[in-house]
């Protein structure tokens, strides 16, 4: 996919340390379209890899035990957490 000028759009591959992850729900309530919650209550991304977006990355951001890792699909380079 591209944007108005032409450029492909940039997508992230989304993953979730389920060893890490407490169910919280945050993900969902922040990224209903990009996440989901199994009969377990662990949080798992709709598809492996997505456009970039902000509901996205604030599900990242929000997870309250980090448990969310977004990098970019062209490069594997970190989006979420940013490398130190």
């Amino acid at each position: 996919m591209a944007d108005a000028e032409g450029r492909a759009a940039e997508r992230w591959r989304v993953a979730v340390d389920r060893g890490v992850c407490i169910g919280s729900g945050m993900c969902v309530g922040a990224a209903p379209d990009g996440f989901r919650l199994d009969t377990a209550r662990q949080s798992h991304p709709v598809a492996t890899e997505t456009e970039a977006g902000e509901r996205v990355l604030a599900a990242a951001e929000g997870c309250p035990v980090e448990a969310i890792t977004l990098t970019a699909a062209d490069s594997g380079a970190a989006v979420f957490p940013p490398e130190e």
